[in-house]
């Protein structure tokens, strides 16, 4: 019987090596892998075009996805399907924007290969005009990270060599992101009772330095590694940043037709950086290259240059590309265009669905938003209420949101959330303030006041013993505040 490979390789030969790469890095390289999803992806929408003679109008992704939904070639699950894939790709690229663990990146390479297959058997009666063949699953392996680094440094393999330097990159990323968490969270905890981190075998910046060595290494023959090595010198992975040579290639690499670099290059002549000066017309051009390649930061920062110059309605379009393609930041922007009506016709019902899932995919404003409006709506369910606190700890522990705080302390004292919970709602207060500025502090005051009030009351009834315990600690933290 054929296995899944085989399978993938009787339904169309030209996406069979994009499921084998992908396949096999899905353990040890998953964001190599969601990439490599993304190119298969692409690929069968060609595929799907070509077999009834349809002329894709864009390079777009979404859109060859919507024009084949449009004309009808596929069925709506296909149809779903093929976003799902496409939406999964993105994460790919930039995992820490989604605040991905490797763990969680490695499930989603993972029921991405498996959605891949029954989309396959679904399509493969209308490609071969006969029902698909049975095959076996092989399971997935782990040799395809020790093949690269043998590659990388046995043969100088400029390819293994990027991909070992995109593999700890990543590592990198997501340990940055957690550090940066644990440093907010030891900052608002006293310093005797922290406790030492155990079982950090490596850092950051370990990670850093290591991804800098094998992309300079590759960067010799490789065009991509041109760019990240320039990021690498942008950033200082292996010391002092360096952004004059830096964005010397990245620059090399944008001539080079290499995505990512148009599209950062492109950022800088949107913001301005160290070695170019804004020119919209430039970044511009650049961005619109990057955005038709597909990239989803590029279609977002493209869509703010058109709402900078007060082209809303072409602003609308390539932040709502950029929000279909599951870009976090888009999808908060595209929710407050929507709810105001700027390009577009408003419309609350859309913008509250695409808030939601901003906030699902972890953008702190978006979580914010989505968590206050739950607290304040008298109808919301219980279930709606916990995700409301999921939200705004998300948003406190991500982006130290004052606000976060505020909503989440008033949510505790009062019960909103089911319960009364006086020592965490006077904690999120001692953070709240802090961190606040002085409007903050205006709204902090009246509610220390309250909470102190309702401690000192719920104490005159005599609670036991635990309780009495609670409220001592909670008024010892609000004393803090004065």
């Amino acid at each position: 019987m054929l296995n899944d490979s085989a399978f993938i390789d009787g339904f169309s030969k030209l996406l069979s090596e994009d499921y084998r790469l992908a396949k096999s890095y899905v353990r040890d390289i998953p964001t190599q892998a969601l990439v490599y999803i993304r190119s298969f992806t692409h690929k069968l929408t060609s595929e799907l075009g070509a077999l009834q003679g349809l002329t894709f109008t864009s390079s777009n992704l979404y859109d060859r996805i919507e024009q084949l939904h449009s004309a009808k070639l596929i069925e709506p699950p296909a149809v779903r399907a093929l976003h799902r894939l496409r939406s999964d790709g993105n994460r790919g690229a930039h995992p820490e924007k989604y605040h991905l663990t490797q763990a969680q990146l490695v499930t989603v390479a993972e029921k991405s290969i498996e959605h891949i297959l029954r989309l396959v058997d679904k399509l493969y009666p209308l490609v071969h005009q006969q029902l698909a063949p049975d095959y076996i699953f092989e399971p997935f392996d782990s040799f395809a990270g020790r093949d690269l680094c043998y590659r990388a440094v046995m043969n100088n393999d400029a390819q293994a060599q990027y991909l070992v330097g995109m593999s700890l990159k990543a590592k990198g990323l997501m340990l940055q992101e957690q550090e940066q968490a644990l440093a907010r969270t030891r900052a608002d905890v006293p310093a005797e009772n922290q406790q030492p981190a155990k079982g950090e075998f490596s850092t950051a910046a370990q990670a850093f330095a290591q991804a800098g060595y094998w992309f300079e290494l590759a960067s010799v023959e490789h065009q991509a590694a041109v760019f990240e090595h320039g990021v690498s010198l942008l950033h200082g992975y292996r010391g002092q940043p360096n952004p004059d040579k830096a964005e010397q290639l990245i620059a090399q690499a944008a001539e080079k037709g290499i995505v990512d670099a148009q599209a950062l290059l492109g950022f800088f002549y949107l913001v301005g950086s160290h070695r170019f000066a804004v020119d919209m017309m430039q970044a511009e051009r650049l961005l619109t290259l990057a955005a038709n390649a597909e990239h989803a930061e590029a279609m977002s920062n493209l869509g703010v240059l058109y709402y900078q110059t007060q082209q809303f309605e072409h602003a609308f379009v390539w932040i709502n590309k950029a929000a279909q393609a599951g870009y976090p930041n888009a999808q908060y922007h595209l929710a407050l265009m929507l709810a105001d009506g700027l390009g577009c016709i408003a419309d609350l019902a859309a913008s509250e669905q695409w808030m939601l899932e901003a906030a699902e995919q972890g953008q702190i404003d978006a979580m914010l938003h989505c968590g206050s409006r739950i607290l304040h709506d008298d109808n919301a369910s219980q279930s709606q209420r916990v995700n409301a606190e999921f939200y705004l700890h998300q948003a406190i522990k991500y982006g130290h949101n004052v606000t976060a705080m505020i909503e989440l302390s008033v949510a505790l004292a009062n019960g909103i959330l089911g319960r009364i919970d006086v020592v965490q709602a006077a904690y999120l207060l001692t953070l709240a303030k802090a961190h606040g500025n002085d409007q903050h502090l205006e709204v902090i005051e009246p509610l220390w006041q309250s909470l102190a009030m309702q401690i000192d009351n719920v104490i005159g009834l005599n609670p036991s013993d635990d309780e009495m315990i609670a409220l001592q600690q909670a008024k010892m933290l609000l004393t803090s505040l004065n």
